[in-house]
């Protein structure tokens, strides 16, 4: 089929790629000259595993081009996805629709055959409603125009597989036609067996911010019992593993640490929360205020408990932080926990030296008051406190008693509960860990010092 995927940022440049790789003929579109004309070179913008390969091959077949003319669109694509950005609204936590709405108004008029757009970008319930009344306002007389809603559910990190290789596929129709439309797009996943839900527009809307929800809601009922464990003692990575085994909780994001953060799941549920009080039915969702403000106090947690392990101030600390972006495997630091950390501290009169395997030129970007380190050994030189802020795999393979060498203090803390407590404190460290507690202090820890190695192995650039 003929697609077309109007917007390239993380999703379209995803979606764009990854349709011409099941042997679609794709057309991305984007107002971004510099973005478009990199894109054509098959380069990614951003850092998403998995995604250079991709893009290569299908610019190097043809089967995807790129263009800013969305009269070439129009003339071009039998399917148009609709991927731009929808971010939160500055004057209100409701969801900014301002980029489909220009999308729908600039595309419409210039759709003179049948067509389908579809929306894949995350919006309120009732949106493909609202469009599909402009559509039918702008397109020329004639034009059999339908619109669709079919939601993402990509991870970064992740966003290639998930994409070829998704774990369900929700489409939100109005016709027969439009549901075939969409599952010739999708075909070579329905035939390896990913289930496909045909539903109305509104649900499919739904599907995406409630899942969400679901899943921001697990994350803060465990950083909830990260703070009760700390009141008591109790240790939260083996209370989610014994909650873990009931199989109606189960185990996956039962993990403790210090939130969740990125483009999506904080003003998914905010946008979530304005347009069910937009529908009157604002109570039903009032749970998503709380769950909003335990992922907020996480990162103020983090600060106070950094804060402690210096002395009770940060003026004149020099404080190393591992990690800038959201999560691993990503160079997104949008609303990112460890920048707000990161932030924080500094403000309070400490030095921060920050480094990441991906995230550091877009964290300056956002930061640049803060220091940067092209490895660990540099960021850790001479720290008070080492705080461990993204679970990149690159950390977790650290020499604790190697780093022990340039961090004299010794002083670590795991605000992802990701790095193995017995080997940092058999080295020497102080390791604190949010929601677990904190042992006695070992019989040899401070003669430690005499014995660890004079280089850290573990620099990753």
């Amino acid at each position: 089929m003929r697609l077309t995927v109007i917007g390239t940022g993380y999703l379209g440049a995803v979606h764009a790629a990854c349709m011409a790789d099941i042997g679609h003929e794709v057309l991305g579109v984007d107002i971004d000259a510099e973005k478009i004309a990199a894109l054509a070179e098959g380069r990614v913008p951003f850092f998403e595993p998995g995604l250079q390969e991709v893009l290569g091959r299908t610019v190097g077949s043809g089967r995807l081009r790129f263009t800013t003319s969305l009269e070439e669109a129009a003339d071009f694509g039998e399917v148009h996805f609709v991927c731009v950005n929808t971010p939160q609204r500055r004057d209100s936590p409701a969801c900014d629709l301002r980029a489909v709405d220009a999308v729908i108004d600039a595309l419409a008029p210039r759709l003179s055959r049948a067509c389908l757009i579809v929306g894949k970008s995350t919006v309120p319930a009732g949106t493909t409603a609202r469009l599909t009344a402009r559509v039918q306002e702008l397109v020329p007389p004639g034009s059999d125009v339908e619109v669709a809603w079919n939601p993402e559910f990509l991870r970064e990190g992740f966003a290639v597989q998930d994409t070829l290789r998704p774990e369900r596929l929700v489409a939100g129709v109005l016709s027969g036609r439009a549901d075939q439309a969409l599952r010739e797009v999708y075909a070579p996943m329905l035939r390896a067996g990913v289930p496909y839900i045909s539903t109305d527009p509104a649900t499919a809307e739904l599907v995406k911010v409630a899942a969400n929800s679901f899943l921001a809601t697990k994350i803060s009922f465990i950083n909830a019992m990260a703070e009760v464990c700390d009141a008591t003692g109790a240790d939260v990575t083996t209370l989610a593993d014994a909650l873990g085994h009931d199989t109606r909780i189960g185990r996956r994001f039962l993990s403790a640490g210090l939130g969740f953060g990125g483009g999506c799941l904080p003003k998914d549920i905010r946008a979530f929360t304005a347009r069910a009080d937009e529908l009157g039915v604002g109570d039903a969702v009032l749970f998503l205020r709380e769950i909003d403000e335990i992922n907020t106090r996480q990162r103020r947690r983090t600060v106070d408990i950094a804060r402690d392990m210096v002395g009770g101030e940060f003026t004149g600390r020099r404080i190393a932080v591992l990690g800038a972006t959201f999560k691993p495997d990503s160079d997104d630091v949008r609303d990112s926990p460890a920048l707000a950390v990161a932030a924080a501290i500094h403000r309070e009169g400490a030095e921060v030296r920050l480094h990441d395997p991906e995230g550091t030129d877009n964290a300056r970007a956002v930061l640049p008051v803060l220091g940067y380190a092209a490895d660990v050994t540099k960021a850790c030189e001479g720290a008070d406190l080492v705080l461990h802020l993204t679970e990149w795999s690159d950390y977790r393979r650290i020499d604790p008693a190697a780093l022990a060498a340039v961090a004299p203090a010794r002083r670590i803390l795991d605000a992802r509960n990701a790095l193995d407590p017995a080997s940092w404190r058999a080295a020497g460290w102080t390791l604190r860990a949010l929601g677990r507690p904190l042992p006695p202090p070992l019989p040899n820890q401070q003669s430690a010092a005499d014995h660890v190695p004079a280089v850290c192995s573990a620099e990753v650039g």
